[in-house]
């Protein structure tokens, strides 16, 4: 706490002293001519300029509209909305550069117009919450509009004049700042995505307009007892490791607010240290959020995600190019920059833009990682195991970690699996049409919690067709699973943890290996997931594939004309049961053709095994679900089990050439030949080779043996 007041008084002493002229964020004063220059030099920030320019003058070409706030996401007074803070930025940037009258001109009578008109309207008519927005249908979404204003109006600032300035501050900004920090009090205390955004647009507006008050509160709270405001968002909201609570996709999101405060601040009061917080925790967020992606840029599903999000958004364009420029982030990080193809017009972008074009890109350095989850350090992580190259990469990821707070999903010990670019064994994300107004206003689906978020959606056990912590948010974020083990080296990958409480009296345990053998091509996947009870249950394993399935090599009994639902709840009311197989009387694999490549996996069975063939689309009256496919590796009645299998990626299928290679599998005769509850011991022949692998859970020094 001591250090916390110290800051205190620096802010004060920055804000007193206001040795920023304007602009002072993202664009400085001190370097605005560097910028121009830059733009001139270096290919990457004149692209990005040109870019910039052309929305800038599409702005002059059309008249000012500011509408009386009307539709959800997506809507056409929300578009509208969206488009000018955008479009007004731009004309600020443009601006800075060109010193046109006409884009500062744009910027002022377009903020004048909203303080005309602001404090004229009541509550959003489509509000998701109370009181919610007055721009936007959420509140959210008028803080993102602040963020960006703020920077427009800073980069205009010494273009206006003294009384259009005032009325500007007085009657739009401060009653926006009203708006969020106390109409929503309670979103601008909240630690989670949508407080960051709201404190970061109340503390830049207070930096901007010289108001220390609004600064501090935005920093400690609406009370100055820093139980909200960015501190304790950065206190709660992100791991030793900087992994965001909320998951990837999340921390993609929030990332914007984080790192542009954190530049405000920086910017005002060097000596506040934000960039040291933490031992330098928004740096590690940036890297962190970097390593939850795969090689083809998007971001790992985990929790509620948009699958197609990548680190191309402009969130992480901002967060690179500061991490690199205000950080001392490393040169691979250079090779994030060049596939975003982007840098923010700014000092940051301009050092970025310079070391691109002086040679010093290193690739991007993915790596096999655990990060811990939790405030602490302590509850839990995220396991990523990878083989290969960049370019060809086989990724797993573990999710092992907190339930995600509300974007959390029910899904423990969940698995997902890429390789060639792609899923493998996937995570449907979230059941929601950003910004699609037809589709729920562009809000989540009800889809989302009666499928997206139990754990039937998800590459984990389920336990009697219920999902985990019998779909308790507030139980599943009392309990977090543990970590048994992770290694890394050449040949072998491993992450292991267990899950002791997501269903009363049975221990879940999984662990992940990647292991390439001796003359193989590909890593295999080795999956070994332990459940232990008191009492019997139905245990359920899916397998959300892509692609299709090209080999069956057991009798499936397949529901021809009329296909049942699973079950009635927890998901499985989603789930079409397309057949049943019975692996006891077959070779016990089932091989799927993804992307030109084969994978088969390969799994222990008894006579009591089947698979279940399953595709998503049942009660859905809506259209909302997509049309996915799963096979369910189901043990009824079973006490202590062990789900083993092995995915073995191999093969080639050249449609253009009409050429099928390697279309067989190598990996054979998986046995499983003795389990405890603290130990697993199986075997498997590959190339005519007997492996026998031994799983110790107690055992740290050898935990893992293959020989």
């Amino acid at each position: 706490m001591r250090t916390i007041f110290l800051s205190i008084s620096f802010i004060a002493i920055g804000l007193m002293a206001r040795a920023q002229g304007h602009p002072s964020i993202m664009l400085t004063q001190q370097h605005i001519d560097a910028v121009r220059k830059g733009i001139n030099d270096y290919p990457v920030m004149a692209s990005s300029y040109k870019t910039v320019k052309k929305d800038a003058d599409k702005a002059l070409k059309s008249d000012i509209e500011v509408p009386t706030p009307a539709d959800g996401g997506g809507g056409v007074t929300h578009e509208k909305h969206k488009k000018n803070y955008q479009q007004a930025l731009a004309c600020g940037i443009t601006y800075q550069v060109t010193k046109d009258e006409r884009y500062a001109k744009y910027v002022r009578d377009l903020l004048l117009e909203y303080a005309k008109r602001y404090k004229t309207w009541g509550r959003h008519p489509r509000r998701k919450q109370e009181p919610g927005g007055k721009i936007f249908w959420q509140n959210l979404n008028d803080c993102v509009w602040q963020v960006y204003m703020i920077q427009a109006y800073d980069c205009v600032y010494n273009a206006l004049s003294a009384a259009d300035r005032k009325k500007i501050e007085d009657d739009l900004f401060a009653a926006v700042v009203k708006e969020l920090s106390e109409v929503n009090g309670a979103i601008f205390n909240k630690v989670h995505n949508h407080g960051t955004w709201s404190v970061a647009a109340v503390g830049m507006t207070g930096y901007v307009c010289g108001k220390k008050e609004w600064v501090q509160a935005a920093l400690h709270g609406s009370k100055l007892d820093d139980k909200g405001g960015f501190l304790a968002q950065l206190n709660q909201l992100f791991s030793p490791d900087g992994y965001y609570a909320e998951g990837p996709y999340y921390q993609r999101y929030a990332i914007l607010p984080f790192m542009l405060f954190a530049k405000a601040i920086h910017q005002y009061d060097p000596k506040f240290g934000i960039y040291d917080f933490r031992e330098s925790l928004l740096k590690k967020a940036v890297n962190t959020a970097l390593q939850c992606t795969y090689t083809n840029k998007v971001f790992f599903p985990l929790n509620d995600a948009i699958k197609d999000k990548t680190y191309e958004t402009e969130e992480m364009v901002y967060a690179v190019d500061i991490a690199y420029s205000d950080m001392q982030s490393g040169d691979d990080l250079l090779d994030i920059a060049q596939q975003q193809d982007r840098v923010i017009i700014s000092d940051a972008g301009l050092k970025v833009a310079e070391a691109i074009a002086a040679g010093k890109t290193k690739p991007f350095a993915y790596k096999p990682i655990w990060i811990n989850d939790g405030a602490d350090g302590k509850g839990g992580g995220i396991g990523i195991l990878r083989s290969g190259p960049n370019s060809d990469q086989l990724c797993v990821v573990m999710k092992a970690g907190t339930q995600g707070m509300g974007h959390g999903h029910f899904d423990r010990l969940n698995l997902l699996v890429y390789d060639n670019n792609g899923e493998v064994f996937s995570d449907y994300g979230a059941v929601r049409f950003l910004n699609v107004e037809t589709k729920n206003g562009g809000n989540y689906t009800k889809e989302n919690d009666t499928w997206g978020k139990q754990t039937v959606a998800h590459n984990t056990v389920v336990v009697d067709q219920q999902s985990h912590f019998n779909n308790n948010e507030r139980t599943g974020e009392e309990h977090t699973p543990a970590l048994v083990h992770f290694s890394a080296n050449a040949q072998t990958q491993v992450v292991s943890a267990e899950e002791k409480n997501a269903y009363k009296g049975t221990s879940l345990w999984r662990t992940a290996i990647l292991f390439t053998p001796e003359g193989a091509d590909k890593a295999l996947l080795i999956d070994v997931f332990a459940v232990n009870s008191d009492q019997p249950h139905q245990l359920d394993l899916p397998f959300w594939y892509q692609g299709h399935i090209t080999d069956l090599p057991f009798p499936a009994e397949m529901n021809g004309k009329q296909l049942p639902a699973l079950g009635n709840d927890n998901g499985y009311q989603h789930l079409w049961l397309n057949g049943t197989g019975n692996p006891s009387k077959g070779s016990p694999y089932i091989t799927v053709l993804n992307n030109r490549r084969f994978y088969t996996t390969s799994f222990v069975a008894d006579t009591a095994t089947r698979v279940k063939l399953v595709s998503l689309g049942a009660q859905d009256p809506n259209l909302n679900l997509r049309n996915e496919k799963a096979f369910i590796l189901s043990q009824p009645a079973a006490t202590n089990h062990c789900f083993i299998s092995i995915t073995e990626p191999h093969g080639r299928n050249n449609t253009i050439a009409e050429v099928t290679t390697g279309a067989n599998a190598l990996v054979k005769k998986l046995v499983l030949t003795g389990a405890t509850k603290d130990t697993v011991k199986f075997q498997f022949e590959y190339k005519k080779k007997m492996y026998t692998v031994s799983i110790r859970k107690n055992d740290p020094n050898s935990f893992l043996v293959i020989e």
